[in-house]
C-alpha cells in the first residue's frame, strides 16, 4: 500500500500474475482431463520450434544440447509472466486494454492449438477454460484493490490494518494467496488425471513382443579400452533428437499405419497386423544429422521389426514414385527414398529396441528405421501414415529449414580416449574410439600426431555393415603438448575428407581431433 493509502503498482502486478497462473493452470488441467496432448504452452513451444529457420534451429543445440526444449519452456513462462504482470497493470486504469492483452495471449494459445497435426475443434477448448479463469480471477484480485483504492479517497488518509481501509489490503492477500494455492491444486489434478502416457507405458511394460530376441553382442566387437563408448547402446542412454516437447502416448490398439498415394492398393496396418508378421532383427548404428565431428549424438541397438521392402511390396509401388512421405502422429514429416525402402538392407518399421518394446521416447509402439540414412530423412517415430509420392511433389519437415532433400550417412570417427585436455605420460600412449559408415562399412583407422604419418589403428570385428565399430592404436609421444587426429576409410576405399563442413545440409566432415599434454 502506498502512503496514502492507495494500493502500489506492483500489487497490481502481482494481481496480474496470479490470475495468468491460474489461467495456465486451469488450461493445463482441462488438457490433462480431456487427454489432448497439446497444452497451450507446449502447443506454443512447439509452433515455435516449427517456425524457427534451420540454421537458427541448429545453433541453438549446438550452444545448449538436448536442454533446449526445457529452456524454451522455461522462456515462454518467464515472458509470460510479464504479459500477466503488464495486464494486471493496465487493469488499474482501462479494463478493455487488459482484455485486450488477455484476448491476444488466448488468441495466441489458440493459433497454435489448431496448427497442430490432426488438431480439432475441442482442442481449443483448454484455451477457453484459461481464458474465462483468467478473466474471473483477475477481475476479483483487481476488485479488492479498486476496493482498498475508494475507502481511501473516502477516508482521505492513510489506513492502518485495523481500519476500514486495511480490509481490502488484507483480502487481496487472502486471495491472491487462495487463487495461488488453488492454481496450484489443479495443475496437480491435472497432472493425476492425465493418466493417458501412464496408461500407455503400462499397456508398453505388458507387452510380450514375440518374436523379439534379446541383444547379444557377436564375439570381438569390444575392445578392453579403458574410456571406450561402450558398443552397444542401453535404451536410456541413446541420443534423443525430435521437436514435440511431450512424446506422443498410443496405446498400441490404438495404432494404425496408412499406405496410400501411388500404390496399387492402399493397406491400412493394425499393431496386431504388424506383429503377425513375421519379423526381421538387426544391429544398427543411428545418428544424427546434427552430429558435429567427434559428437555423441549416435547410438548402436539391437532393432526388431517388419521389413519395409515387404509392405511396400504388398502394397505395389507405381511406376514414377521415387519417395515416401512419412508422417508422425505429431505431424512431423520426413521424405525417405523408395529405393532405400525397398533395397537388400534391413530397413524396418521398428517394434523393439534392445530386446524390449521401443520406449516412448524412441517412437513406441512403431517407428521408422532405414541403415544407411540419416534420421531427418528417414526415421520417422511414432510413424502413422506413408505416403507413396514422388520427391518433386513435397517438402517435408527439415528440407524446409535448408536441410537436404535426401541424406546418406557419411564416414566419419572419433576419439574416445585420450579426452581432448588429457595429460598422458610420455611414451606409447594408447588411442581409441568409434568410427562408423552405415550401410557401406568400416575398411581400416589411422591416426596421426602433429599431423604426421598417418598409423593404422587396430579395428574390431564388425559383423555387419550397419554398425559402427571399436577402434584403438598405440602411437609415441614425446613431452609437450600435442594434436592427435583420426580418419577413417570405408569398405568401398574412400578415404574421409578432412575438408571441414557444418552439420547444415547434410551432415558435418571434418577429421575429430584432440589436444593432449604429455608430461
Amino acid at each position: 500500500m502506498s502512503a496514502s493509502g492507495h494500493p502500489s503498482r506492483p500489487a497490481w502486478w502481482v494481481a496480474g500474475v496470479v490470475a495468468g497462473g491460474a489461467g495456465l493452470a486451469a488450461s493445463y488441467f482441462a488438457a490433462m482431463v480431456m487427454s489432448i496432448r497439446e497444452s497451450p504452452v507446449v502447443a506454443v513451444a512447439e509452433l515455435i520450434i516449427k517456425l524457427t529457420p534451420g540454421p537458427i534451429a541448429e545453433k541453438a543445440i549446438s550452444i545448449v544440447g538436448q536442454r533446449d526444449k526445457p529452456l524454451l519452456v522455461t522462456g515462454i513462462l518467464v515472458g509470460l509472466a510479464l504479459v500477466f504482470a503488464l495486464t494486471g497493470g493496465l487493469a488499474r486504469r482501462s479494463w478493455w486494454l487488459t482484455m485486450v492483452g488477455v484476448g491476444s495471449v488466448s488468441l495466441l494459445g489458440g493459433v497454435a492449438v489448431v496448427v497442430q497435426h490432426g488438431s480439432e475443434s475441442t482442442d481449443l477448448i483448454p484455451v477457453v477454460v484459461g481464458f474465462v479463469a483468467w478473466v474471473v480471477c483477475l477481475s476479483v484480485l483487481t476488485e479488492s484493490l479498486r476496493s482498498g483504492e475508494r475507502d481511501a479517497s473516502v477516508s482521505g488518509t492513510a489506513t492502518g490494518p485495523d481500519q476500514p481501509g486495511g480490509l481490502p489490503r488484507r483480502g487481496f492477500l487472502v486471495g491472491a494467496g487462495l487463487v495461488a494455492a488453488a492454481s496450484v491444486g489443479v495443475a496437480v489434478l491435472g497432472r493425476v488425471i492425465g493418466r493417458g502416457r501412464r496408461q500407455v507405458e503400462a499397456a508398453r511394460r505388458l507387452l510380450r513382443l514375440q518374436g523379439v530376441s534379446a541383444p547379444e553382442p557377436p564375439p570381438g566387437v569390444s575392445l578392453d579400452v579403458a574410456g571406450i563408448t561402450s558398443w552397444q547402446t542401453p535404451n536410456d542412454d541413446f541420443y534423443l533428437i525430435h521437436t514435440v516437447l511431450i512424446p506422443p502416448a498410443i496405446d498400441p490398439k490404438d495404432w494404425r499405419l496408412r499406405i496410400h498415394g501411388m500404390v496399387e492398393r492402399e493397406v491400412v496396418l493394425t499393431y496386431e497386423d504388424l506383429m503377425d508378421r513375421e519379423l526381421t532383427e538387426g544391429w544398427v548404428t543411428l545418428n544424427c544429422v546434427s552430429n558435429p565431428v567427434g559428437g555423441d549424438l549416435i547410438g548402436n541397438a539391437w532393432w526388431s521389426g517388419v521389413r519395409t521392402a515387404d509392405l511396400l511390396a504388398e502394397a505395389g509401388v507405381k511406376d514414377g514414385a521415387d519417395a515416401v512421405l512419412q508422417t508422425s502422429d505429431d505431424g512431423w514429416t520426413c521424405g525417405t527414398p523408395v529405393a532405400a525402402l525397398t533395397d537388400d538392407r534391413n530397413a524396418m518399421l521398428a517394434v523393439g529396441m534392445n530386446g524390449e518394446a521401443l520406449p516412448i521416447e524412441h517412437g513406441f509402439p512403431v517407428r521408422t528405421l532405414v541403415p544407411g540414412l540419416y534420421g531427418f530423412v528417414s526415421a520417422c517415430k511414432w510413424v502413422v501414415d506413408w505416403e507413396v509420392t514422388s520427391f518433386s511433389e513435397f517438402s517435408a519437415f527439415w528440407t524446409d529449414r535448408g536441410w537436404s532433400e535426401q541424406a546418406p550417412v557419411k564416414i566419419a570417427s572419433r576419439i574416445d580416449v585420450p579426452r581432448d585436455g588429457d595429460e598422458v605420460d610420455a611414451g606409447d600412449v594408447r588411442v581409441g574410439g568409434m568410427a562408423w559408415a552405415q550401410h557401406t562399412g568400416i575398411g581400416a583407422v589411422e591416426v596421426s600426431v602433429d599431423g604426421g604419418a598417418w598409423q593404422p589403428a587396430e579395428i574390431a570385428s564388425a559383423t555387419n555393415i550397419d554398425s559402427w565399430v571399436q577402434w584403438t592404436a598405440n602411437v609415441a609421444v614425446e613431452k609437450g603438448n600435442h594434436i592427435l587426429r583420426v580418419r577413417a576409410t570405408d569398405s568401398d576405399g574412400l578415404v574421409q575428407t578432412g575438408a571441414v563442413a557444418d552439420v547444415i545440409p547434410d551432415g558435418a566432415t571434418g577429421w575429430h581431433q584432440v589436444s593432449v599434454q604429455v608430461t
